[in-house]
């Protein structure tokens, strides 16, 4: 197995489902920290701050990190926005579908998110969606604000089983309005790049981990890094096969990997 210097770690269905426990994955990531080897939880989960993901790893799964361990879609969609206002000179208003995670870290980069006719429409995973809501992201993007999707899960894996992700929100809206989003999370490799930066490490000497091929295994190949998928979520190993490109490494369960 190749050592890597830097880890990139997806969290639902890789570290944990919903509330379930996955020991492989305590033990995968104490291996990490007692060899003092630098990883990001790199996450399209946008519902939390990274204080409230560092809160949940360690009061649900015994899982102890810091808030620098953690890159959220949010984060990575709160950068693009900033950017993307200065270089276009639009207003930085914006209408935000999704939890206060989400609306908090746009707000603190600078965003209005109450205006009337805001330049932009971010759409995320939100637990209480409402016609409404989508009704008012609809008219707002045919009035010509940007639309920018967080990430494309169509489903998130939780002890209830596979639920709506965010991408079945982004899609409903792309239905609508016929506007294609840009999208910020995995797939999309713009996390990813931004990931590695906070690495300071080569991308040749960082790997993508994940359970969901459609998702973390291809924005790592679209970013240029190799890959680790573990069979604890989303992907099947016949689904996988399926595909033309395969991921670096394969494996059942974390315990399997040497770091």
């Amino acid at each position: 197995m190749k050592k890597y210097r830097g880890y990139l770690i997806d969290l639902d269905g890789t570290i944990y489902q919903g509330k379930k426990r996955f020991p492989a994955a305590q033990r995968f990531i104490q291996r990490l920290q007692a060899n003092h080897i630098p990883f990001l939880f790199v996450t399209n989960n946008t519902t939390k701050e990274p204080a409230d993901v560092v809160a949940n790893l360690a009061d649900n799964h015994d899982i102890y990190v810091q808030e620098q361990n953690v890159y959220t879609a949010g984060m990575a969609t709160a950068a693009y926005l900033a950017q993307d206002a200065n270089r276009q000179h639009r207003e930085k208003t914006a209408l935000v579908i999704g939890e206060n995670g989400l609306k908090s870290v746009i707000s603190q980069a600078g965003f209005d998110l109450f205006q009337a006719d805001p330049a932009y429409v971010v759409a995320a995973l939100d637990y209480d969606v409402t016609y409404e809501k989508l009704a008012q992201a609809t008219l707002a993007i045919q009035q010509g604000a940007q639309f920018i999707g967080t990430n494309a899960d169509a489903l998130i894996p939780t002890e209830r089983g596979m639920l709506p992700g965010a991408g079945s929100i982004i899609d409903l809206l792309r239905y609508a309005t016929h506007v294609e989003p840009v999208l910020i999370g995995k797939p999309n490799d713009l996390i990813i790049k931004n990931a590695i930066e906070l690495l300071h490490l080569p991308a040749d000497q960082v790997v993508m981990v994940g359970d969901n091929y459609q998702t973390d295994i291809k924005a790592g190949m679209k970013a240029g890094i190799d890959t680790l998928l573990v069979y604890t979520g989303v992907s099947t190993p016949t689904e996988v096969k399926q595909e033309p490109v395969a991921p670096t490494h394969e494996i059942e369960s974390l315990d399997d990997w040497e770091v």
